[in-house]
Order: structure tokens, then sequence, then C-alpha cells
């Protein structure tokens, strides 16, 4: 199975839009979302079966059996993440700030504090001829590149005769998009056509490069600033990385994706130009074959 991943520098910049057209264009029976904070890839992939569920854990957190406590602050004192609040001349523990150190847990006296596993998110896999995969990180967690990880290892599992994979991943160059570029064929990079834009394609692009995938560029809305437009195509250049097309501005596109809706359907200029840049894409990617 090859993997085409597309990312951007931040949210906003077009790259679930992309995504979602490159799926219904290929009529791609593989997917993923793996923008595990925000998933939103479910929302335009018109998907028609029942997702399947299940709990995933993260690492363990603290719990105070308040029967047990007798309110000596042993745990408070020594908890270095603020972790510990008091309550009722007793002790609970915040779920939010607990990073599942244990301290508390073995400095306790009366043996009152317990480590749990933590349900840090939930795994979702829908099956209906296509297989999409995705998760959603619970809010203060801190496992996004191991849901990735995850993620990504149930789409192969369950679609292993696709020829063809297509991967939404996270923006910017966190955690969870390192998980994502592992083991992916080509990086599709969607640009924004402005100065942070490109310095946000320039971090990808360092990334990427470390971690030894491929990657080629596209801009999205080129046409609300020719300037950085340019530029971005000059940088491309002089770097030899594969640019693949650019495409315009256009308010048909935000009311497509506003209805939930791909563009994949949708007669406008948007969806022509992402086309053509979905065709150079494959090329680059059929081009890596024969290196």
């Amino acid at each position: 199975m090859k993997k085409l991943l597309i990312l951007s520098g931040k949210g906003g910049t077009g790259k679930t839009t992309v995504a979602a057209a490159f799926i219904d264009m290929l009529q791609a029976n593989a997917f993923a979302d793996c923008d595990v904070d925000a998933p939103n890839l479910h929302i335009v992939a018109n998907l028609d079966a029942v997702p399947e569920r299940k709990d995933y854990y993260g690492s363990q957190k603290a719990i105070i059996n308040m029967d047990k406590c007798v309110g000596c602050g042993a745990c408070f004192d020594t908890c270095r993440f603020g972790a510990i609040t008091p309550c009722d001349e007793k002790y609970q523990v915040d779920e939010y700030a607990c990073e599942g150190c244990s301290v508390c847990h073995f400095v306790c006296p009366h043996e009152a504090v317990t480590m749990v596993d933590d349900i840090a998110g939930e795994q979702i896999l829908y099956q209906n001829g296509q297989v999409f995969s995705t998760a959603k990180l619970k809010m203060g967690r801190g496992n996004s590149g191991k849901l990735v990880t995850e993620v990504k290892a149930t789409l192969t599992k369950y679609a292993q005769d696709a020829k063809l994979a297509i991967i939404d991943g996270s923006p910017g160059i966190g955690c969870p998009v390192i998980a994502s570029v592992t083991g992916v064929d080509l990086v599709l990079i969607v640009a924004e056509p402005s100065l942070s834009g490109m310095h946000d394609m320039e971090r990808i692009l360092e990334t990427t490069a470390i971690l030894g995938a491929k990657a080629c560029v596209c801009i999205n809305k080129h046409d609300t600033c020719a300037q950085h437009t340019q530029a971005i195509e000059a940088y491309c250049q002089e770097h030899s990385i594969p640019f693949v097309g650019k495409i315009p501005y256009d308010k048909q596109a935000s009311s497509a994706i506003n209805a939930g809706h791909s563009l994949a359907g949708v007669d406008c200029p948007a969806s022509v130009a992402i086309k053509a840049v979905l065709e150079k894409t494959i090329k680059v990617l059929e081009s890596q074959e024969n290196e």
C-alpha cells in the first residue's frame, strides 16, 4: 500500500479540503484522519457505515480513595505538577494536571493513592467498502503521537488490499505530524501564500527531510498574494522540491465545505485546480517507485 500524507503548516490552509477532494476523485477505499486533536475529515467524507469505536488508553493517572485519605498532605507536598488539590480537609487529583509519575502513590502512608489506566481518547473505524481510520484525543492528554501511530496501524490492518491510502495529517510539525510522516511514501504540503505560510512550509520540509520522507508542494488560494506565491514557487525550484500546482480562492469551495461536501462533485475553479494537483502528485508518487 502506498501512503500519501497531506500536511500544512497551520490550520485553515485547506489541507482537509484537498484531502477530501483527493479521496472522492480517486474513489479511494483507504484513508485516515491523523489530526487526532481536532479530526474533521469525517464531516466531508460521505460515510455510510456505523463506526466501530474503542477506548484508547494512554499513560496512567492517580486517583485518591477518599475513604482511606486522612488528609496528611504527603501527596500534595510531593506533587511537582500541582495535580493534587485540597478537598474537604482531604485531597483529590486533577486529571488534567496529573502526569502519571506515581510519586503520590509511593509516598502515601495509608495506600490511599492508586494508579489506573487512563482513557486518553477513542479510536474510530468505518468499514463499508471503504476503510476510514481516525481517532479523537481527550482534552489535556499528551499521547497524540502514539494515537496517530495506532490510527495508521489500524488503516494498514483493515485495508491490506488497497493500492493507495490518503492520510489527512495534523497542522504544524509536532508529535502527531512526526508520527504521521513516519513510513509514508510521499508528503503533499498545502502552503499558504503569506510570509508565515512560507515559513511554515519550510519547517515541514525540514521535518520531512530529517525523517527521510519525500515531499511536494501546492499552494492554496494562490491568487490572494502573487508575491508570496512566486516566492514559494522559486523556493521549490531552488531546492528541487516538486511543485504540483496552484489552487485559486473560490467562494464556491467554501460553500461546498460548509455544506459537508468535498469539491470532487462541484464544478468550480478550485475543483479543476485540485484535480490538476492530484494528477501531478500521483506522477511524483509514481516517480518515487522508479528511483
